[in-house]
């Protein structure tokens, strides 16, 4: 824990404990600010493993201002020995009394309380509600006006009454509830955080604000379809699958026009090629079927039929003893050549003809399969065998669109493998310059050549933060690093290589999306209204770009039709053609009311969004910039009104899309959504 005495600008370590356990909550007596209570915890987490708990984790006390520290842990009433994560408060309204939420051994478990600063604690509760999967959650809030009233999060969210005795059920829009914050005035006012987003309530958690109006959708993988509009799909984490449309004849898009194409919570999702209505996801976390949960949803009958490759029950196995190991975003993906193929990536590569009835098992186990590294996850205190920590598996599967039959697959423990003979050899073509236990996390194969393959691979939870790209042009008998002049400590989580010009690369990153006209040479940040997020996912639909983050939902950059016409000389001076363009607007009623600055909620009749006018900062143009809800506009930005889905214009000023002119002024659509999904 770090301590600063002049406002930030410098800071000096105040709390260490060891490099295997950190601070993880701490209290501030609102009456003395000298009195400070904080809690360390020890835990590290692998791609493969959750340690959680150790002799590193404690309770620590101060009483003047974080000079000197005292450890409570194992005195006074406190457990000692093993302990896991703590949370702590202190209570505004008695002074003195401070409420501690800890993981123990055994029935030390539970809710704890003293009213003299620590000099005395008693265990209130043992109660297990307050304590599911307690490396997540644990945290504890004393209201500031009631010293009887405590809250803690936890899946659902709990309030007691009577000093932590009994707990009654606080309902809040979304499960897996984090944060609380408490308006020291009037505590009916707080805001929540959960897995869902944040809420507000004014009646003391009766009835919550809407999650539905934030772009914070995590996504981990997206498809398209070939609809017009076409429609985006992914995986959301904490949330179902989602298919949101990429436009609508309204000008905005509702949440009436998106669909939820299976509960998908993790994991790729694919699209039929051939029926759009069919949509396959991976939805380990949120459906039947445990590790490897595979959902077939048909839009015609909204019905989800679950096509395992391997039914069995995981739940608390270690992954060594799994027949099939399946990780937590496993590969899900079509043939390029018909028939309805269908791949799935376990730590063997699986194929069905059928729709997912059956399956062939077509490769041997493809990762290293270190028993090691297949042990239960959670720590010495809590098993936590979610299927979030399966490891040795396949991360991407791709089938060449240029030979049928060979397919490439990549681990989340370094190697890549190719098979040209539909599965019957595989063999092995990692890279030799790829680091020990990398997730190579995407395969890309080059639409301009068949021996032409890109790769992506990271290691950031193994704390290296470099980026790795690589490329071969003989088909994986030698590759060559591509990062270029890439900034170092931006991992890259995916590459795709655009379908028209050769040596147009695109590359999503923890911090936005790069770019390279020169097939990896040298690479330049895309610029304009994309938010810093993480980019998990990029598809290529025509000349468009889509994005899938983890954390600011679906954005799509319109047009990358100009980057396919540059040149690498930055000096020479084009004129970009612009790309065909269909109508799709209702344009006789869409946009009315952009007469004058301000809002207008006259979309049309029963259309769950409105407009609102404003003036450009660039210029003092008027506009009325199509937008999700509670987004600053900017001069290049144009986005639709559901929340999942953001449009980035490729270019500031032509690429904006005029309904009607203002003076001389350039207008688009601001819209404010009701509802998201």
């Amino acid at each position: 824990m770090f301590r600063s005495k002049d406002g930030g600008k410098t800071w000096q370590k105040a709390l260490y404990r060891n490099s295997d356990a950190g601070a993880v909550d701490i209290s501030m007596d609102p009456n003395n600010p000298r009195i400070l209570f904080a809690t360390i915890w020890q835990t590290r987490r692998s791609f493969w493993n959750l340690n959680s708990g150790g002799p590193g984790s404690g309770m620590f006390r101060s009483l003047d201002g974080g000079d000197t520290w005292e450890e409570l842990s194992g005195r006074n009433g406190l457990p000692g020995g093993v302990l896991g994560k703590i949370g702590v408060s202190i209570s505004e309204a008695q002074r003195g009394r401070v409420y501690a939420l800890l993981k123990a051994e055994g029935d030390k478990i539970g809710l704890y309380r003293t009213d003299d600063y620590g000099d005395r604690w008693i265990q209130i509760s043992q109660n297990r509600d307050l304590m599911h999967r307690p490396f997540y959650y644990t945290h504890v809030f004393a209201d500031p006006e009631h010293a009887d009233a405590v809250y803690v999060s936890n899946l659902q969210m709990w309030k007691s009454t009577n000093a932590g005795a009994n707990f009654t059920q606080v309902i809040t829009p979304h499960d897996d509830n984090h944060d609380l914050w408490i308006d020291p005035v009037n505590p009916k006012r707080m805001i929540e955080g959960n897995d869902g987003g944040a809420c507000v309530t004014f009646n003391g958690g009766r009835t919550w604000s809407s999650i539905y109006n934030q772009n914070t959708a995590q996504f981990y993988r997206i498809d398209v379809d070939d609809r017009h509009p076409y429609r985006v799909y992914a995986t959301q984490q904490d949330n179902t699958s989602i298919s949101v449309p990429s436009a609508s004849e309204w000008g905005v898009i509702t949440l009436g026009d998106c669909t939820y194409p299976g509960t998908g919570e993790s994991g790729f999702i694919a699209v039929d090629p051939k029926d759009p209505d069919i949509v396959y996801c991976g939805a380990i976390g949120s459906s039947p079927g445990d590790c490897g949960a595979l959902q077939r949803y048909d839009h015609r009958t909204r019905q989800i039929r679950l096509v395992n490759v391997w039914p069995e029950k995981t739940s608390g196995m270690a992954s060594k003893n799994m027949r099939y190991r399946f990780a937590w975003t496993f590969p899900i993906t079509f043939s390029p050549h018909g028939q309805k193929t269908l791949y799935v990536g376990g730590n063997h590569v699986f194929r069905s003809r059928d729709e997912g009835s059956s399956w062939t098992v077509i490769s041997p186990d493809l990762s290293l399969n270190d028993p090691a590294r297949q042990n239960h996850s959670g720590g010495v205190l809590t098993h936590d065998d979610s299927g979030a920590e399966v490891h040795a598996t396949c991360a991407s599967i791709v089938e060449s669109p240029h030979r049928n039959g060979e397919i490439w697959a990549s681990t989340d423990d370094g190697l890549v493998h190719v098979t040209r003979n539909d599965g019957a050899q595989w063999s092995n073509v990692t890279p030799k310059a790829m680091p020990e236990l990398a997730y190579v996390g995407c395969v890309e194969i080059s639409p301009h050549g068949a021996d032409t393959v890109y790769i992506a691979a990271t290691r950031y939870k193994l704390a290296d933060y470099q980026p790795y790209l690589f490329r071969t042009k003989d088909g994986g008998k030698n590759w060559d690093s591509i990062v270029g002049d890439f900034p170092k400590c931006e991992i890259i989580r995916v590459v795709r290589a655009d379908p028209v010009r050769p040596g147009l690369l695109f590359a999503g990153t923890e911090t936005g999306v790069f770019f390279s006209l020169d097939d990896g040479e040298h690479w330049s940040r895309m610029a304009g209204s994309l938010p810093v997020v993480p980019i998990y996912d990029l598809k290529i639909k025509g000349s468009d770009l889509v994005a899938g983050t983890h954390g600011r939902s679906f954005w799509i950059l319109d047009d990358v039709t100009p980057l396919r016409e540059l040149t690498a000389d930055p000096k020479e001076v084009k004129l970009v053609g612009p790309r065909p363009t269909v109508r799709s607007k209702l344009n006789w009623i869409v946009g009315p009311g952009l007469s004058k600055i301000g809002m207008s909620y006259g979309l049309f009749w029963g259309i769950g969004a409105a407009t609102e006018v404003v003036e450009l900062e660039d210029d003092g143009a008027i506009a009325a910039i199509s937008i999700a809800a509670r987004i600053r506009p900017t001069g290049r930005l144009s986005t639709t009104g559901c929340p999942m889905i953001c449009r980035a214009r490729s270019s500031s000023r032509s690429a904006m899309p005029l309904t009607r002119p203002l003076s001389s002024s350039r207008a688009t659509t601001r819209t404010f959504p009701s509802t998201r999904s």
